[in-house]
């Protein structure tokens, strides 16, 4: 099952061209991870952190498609595409009215104090609910 959650382009993600600044992607990626987490996977990034856990970024790859203008609204889809241990790779792209603007291969490691640590039962259970084939 995919993740699905618009995402509106506003001034303070672009430059003085209008077009959004590349960073503010990375910004945007974490956004749609942290809403997936809260919504689906049922642990917010606040309960990780009160818990002394978390789910840093690991490795992150970017293929920028098509420039994207403030007032666009963007339509992100996050995909589960492997559990490991602690690993967890994903898979979110970008679209606007059909255009394809950019695609983030993401992984995530569960980190419980400071190392990586087994996916607790409950959460990988949901994490694989939302994997795709």
């Amino acid at each position: 099952m995919l993740y699905r959650r618009p995402y509106a382009i506003e001034f303070n993600h672009c430059d003085p061209a209008g077009i959004v600044f590349y960073p503010r992607y990375f910004e945007m990626t974490n956004h749609i991870c942290e809403n997936f987490f809260r919504e689906v996977v049922g642990v917010p990034f606040a309960t990780m952190m009160a818990e002394k856990a978390g789910v840093p970024t690991v490795r992150i790859e970017v293929d920028f498609r098509n420039p994207s203008w403030l007032g666009d609204v963007l339509e992100v889809t996050l995909e589960v595409k492997k559990i490991g241990r602690s690993s967890l790779a994903l898979e979110i792209t970008a679209a606007c009215n059909g255009q394809h603007r950019l695609t983030v291969a993401l992984t995530l490691c569960w980190m419980s104090g400071m190392a990586a640590a087994p996916w607790p039962d409950a959460m990988r259970a949901r994490l694989q609910d939302h994997m795709t084939a």
